[in-house]
């Protein structure tokens, strides 16, 4: 059936998208039909003037897709079937407010064309509220606040990454349970990157394909955790290539997690490798001495545990290692005085790091062995890197002490700081990053880096 116009659209805008189906046919004939389905036929006549036609695109990405590759196809195209010579405008569509902006549907209308939301058990606890927000997360939360307040409109795609037990996680449940508090049939799906490629491969197995996909692509945020597991699968890669593009060409939200930045998923194909960039990269480290206080006084109060500042303490200085163990390091504490029948007590946190932390905790290298392996390994004297010089090379070196200082204790800028002779904690921070953005770049630095690391404690992955 012929589309119908109304009599209130202006008459060339009329003649356009009477042109436009015309266009699109004679265009099939010279391209693969999936190319004019994904690229071409979303895109919307909205005005007609001057010679000028203006379409719309459903996304950045499809815009510059038809910009580069298509637009002299479509002028052409369009001049034939309306007998003069035009000039094709492309912008991007302009977006819907969020749902929770908008004036409530009823029920019934939500029956009729709502989405049918992608389910998944979030947990209750995994909100923004309970997350403990310091200096080495405050961007990547940040960016997840920003994402579930107008999902699709900032940092798209966001991507976090950061050693396993940091709290990766639990931004993205907080995404969805934040999304789900303001509209609860908003289309979320979470999902971790190898329960993406089982379904994958039994779809295929079952000749399923095209059920898979409506699955992963009906939805208005997708978020996918530890990504780096599809690295080396071919053919996961590709339909997550595949998805990735799909959805972001029309807008949607997507949110990825990993152990390691975009540029490190070494057996990752390039293009999605520089897709995942493409929008904001945002990192979770190692919380300082202090934030770890505050996440073990977090936890006692969501479990109802009675529990000290100068226990917490106890526990985020004597218990190394990554938030997780922090977090069980507390519930054996309180099992233990549970089953004793008697408070939490300094005596009783110390007695759970000398049991069952203690190895860990004798792991940790000392500041001065810190240096001594830093001065060894860049040939650098010990005196030179504690020292104020300037030199590129000496402070190349102090960098590399801040930066190892920081990955292998765990200790606060302010402590860091005041092992370099009373420095400003911006001026550790300034180095610790120069360091990290280095060795992004520079394989070899890398490679020296982590030996050094392992070289102070043989239990660094």
């Amino acid at each position: 059936m012929a589309e119908q116009f109304s009599l209130e659209d202006h008459p060339e805008l009329n003649d356009l998208r009477a042109a436009w189906e015309p266009t699109l046919a004679s265009l099939e004939q010279r391209m693969p039909a999936t190319v004019v389905e994904r690229f071409l036929r979303p895109l919307e006549p909205i005005g007609f003037s001057e010679d000028i036609a203006s379409f719309s695109a459903p996304g950045q990405f499809v815009l510059e897709w038809v910009k580069e590759r298509y637009s002299d196809a479509l002028e052409e195209g369009l001049s034939e079937q309306l007998g003069r010579r035009i000039r094709f405008e492309l912008r991007v569509k302009t977006r819907e407010r969020p749902r929770s902006e908008r004036e409530p549907i009823s029920a019934k209308a939500q029956t009729k064309s709502a989405p049918a939301p992608a389910t998944f058990d979030s947990s209750p606890k995994y909100l923004f509220e309970t997350f403990v927000v310091g200096t080495s997360t405050r961007l990547a939360y940040a960016g997840c606040r920003a994402v579930a307040d107008e999902p699709g409109v900032k940092y798209n795609p966001l991507f976090i990454y950061g050693p396993s037990g940091l709290g990766k996680t639990h931004l993205l449940h907080a995404i969805a349970n934040e999304i789900r508090k303001n509209d609860p049939n908003y289309p979320v799906m979470y999902m971790s990157a190898q329960q993406f490629a089982e379904e994958f491969v039994h779809a295929l197995q079952n000749n399923r394909i095209e059920q898979f996909r409506k699955a992963q692509r009906r939805v208005s945020v997708w978020l996918l955790d530890d990504v780096q597991f599809i690295a080396g699968k071919d053919r996961t890669q590709e339909e997550l290539f595949h998805t990735f593009n799909y959805l972001h060409s029309l807008g949607k939200q997507i949110v990825l997690c990993s152990d390691r930045p975009p540029r490190d998923l070494m057996l990752m194909e390039e293009r999605l490798r520089s897709r995942f960039e493409a929008g904001l990269v945002a990192d979770v480290q190692m919380p300082d001495t202090e934030t770890r206080c505050a996440i073990v006084l977090k936890k006692a109060e969501q479990e109802q545990i009675t529990l000290q500042h100068d226990i917490a303490m106890c526990l985020a200085e004597g218990v190394t290692g990554n938030v997780r163990m922090l977090e069980g390091a507390l519930t054996k504490a309180a099992a233990q005085a549970s089953m004793d029948r008697r408070p939490i007590t300094l005596e009783l946190a110390q007695e759970i790091i000398d049991k069952y932390y203690r190895t860990a905790s004798l792991s940790k290298p000392s500041f001065d062995q810190i240096i001594s392996c830093v001065s060894q390994h860049l040939g650098i004297p010990s005196d030179q890197i504690r020292g104020t010089s300037r030199k590129a090379p000496i402070a190349h070196a102090r960098h590399v002490a801040i930066y190892v200082t920081r990955e292998t204790t765990g200790d606060s800028w302010k402590h860091i700081g005041a092992q370099f002779g009373n420095r400003d904690h911006t001026s550790m921070m300034h180095g610790y990053k120069k360091i990290r953005e280095l060795m992004t770049r520079d394989r070899d630095l890398n490679a020296s880096v982590r030996k050094l690391m392992r070289d102070l404690n043989p239990d660094f992955r």
